[in-house]
């Protein structure tokens, strides 16, 4: 039987988040957003079953069912199931198959791990169902992620935004430009190379809840609290001034977005940071960082440590020794 393998990676945020949800962009005029693939991945492997039966095997959730038929999967109701269930009321796939998951990202790492399982998912199905759907289903990589961004709504319940799937589905740095006309994608080719050699990944161990973070933002700027739509014109302007920056390699001019981003995030909502990112922070900073920048919406997770090459061996074993955990991670190039 032939089996289907769709790796896809993970992202790290490098300015702009939040402001990729709707309505957001929309109140402070559009919005850009600048990110980063990386080799952390979540793989979807679908092999076909001569018998008809549903098998799925999430390796993380540390789950394994097997269903004689659709129907009786999609009745089950078990939440560990909800993304996949949803997956497969999307698809309706006819034959049986057996589907593994798995995801190399720590649990709540703020790299947009079910953004890229999501996608995953969405791509090797789409092989599996080609035969009975007379080719593939996207028409783009904004309706992949269209697709995605929903599905994924209805799993989480709470607003979500939309950069994570662009990395996923893409790789490379991704310049993401929001406006009433929709989503504009620029994809950088080369430049994950320089970004690789100032790029350190650290986990605080504290899973983080990007969805509570980001509705809180929501909510106040419903509400047209000032001081949070103050704080996302900041984040605005600092994401334009990092795009050219990564545009035109002036990587030097990072850090210092880095830390004026850090400023304007917190503005937004304290849970943002947290005492593991501030004790990160100084640990980091101390042993030679230029600067720390949290992924997605903070409250714990990964941040990326900003440091020089000569500098990068001591940082990171200032941060083990502190107690967190140093990923092997490197951004990666566009996918082919």
């Amino acid at each position: 039987m032939k089996t289907i393998v769709v790796k896809s990676p993970t992202r790290v945020d490098l300015a702009g988040g939040t402001l990729d949800l709707w309505p957001l962009y929309n109140f402070v005029d559009g919005a850009t957003t600048v990110n980063v693939a990386i080799d952390i991945f979540t793989t979807a492997e679908i092999t076909e079953r001569a018998d008809g039966k549903i098998e799925l095997v999430s390796e993380d959730l540390k789950f394994q069912k097997t269903f004689s038929s659709l129907s009786e999967c999609l009745k089950d109701s078990d939440p560990m199931l909800n993304l996949l269930k949803l997956q497969l009321k999307y698809w309706q796939p006819k034959k049986g198959f057996a589907l593994r998951t798995r995801s190399d990202s720590p649990v709540g790492g703020g790299l947009g791990g079910s953004s890229s399982l999501t996608v995953s998912l969405l791509k090797a199905f789409d092989q599996f169902c080609k035969e009975q759907n007379g080719g593939s289903r996207f028409k783009s990589v904004h309706h992949l992620v269209h697709v995605a961004h929903n599905i994924e709504s209805e799993v989480l319940n709470t607003p979500t935004g939309t950069q994570d799937y662009y990395p996923a589905a893409s790789g490379g740095i991704n310049i993401l430009q929001y406006s009433v006309d929709g989503i504009e994608q620029t994809v950088l080719a080369h430049e994950t190379e320089e970004l690789a050699k100032n790029f350190l990944l650290v986990y605080t161990g504290k899973a983080h809840h990007s969805g509570m973070n980001n509705f809180e933002v929501m909510q106040r700027s419903v509400a047209k609290d000032m001081t949070t739509l103050g704080a996302l014109n900041q984040i605005k302007a600092i994401a334009n001034e990092t795009a050219v920056a990564v545009k035109n390699r002036a990587w030097a001019k990072l850090p210092d977005l880095f830390r004026s981003e850090f400023a304007a995030r917190v503005k937004l909502a304290k849970a943002f940071s947290s005492p593991e990112i501030d004790k990160l922070a100084q640990v980091s900073l101390q042993a030679g960082a230029d600067a720390v920048k949290i992924c997605g919406a903070g409250g714990g997770g990964c941040v990326l440590v900003w440091v020089s090459p000569s500098a990068c061996e001591k940082v990171a074993s200032a941060c083990q020794q502190a107690g967190f955990q140093v990923l092997a991670a490197k951004p990666v190039a566009p996918l082919q």
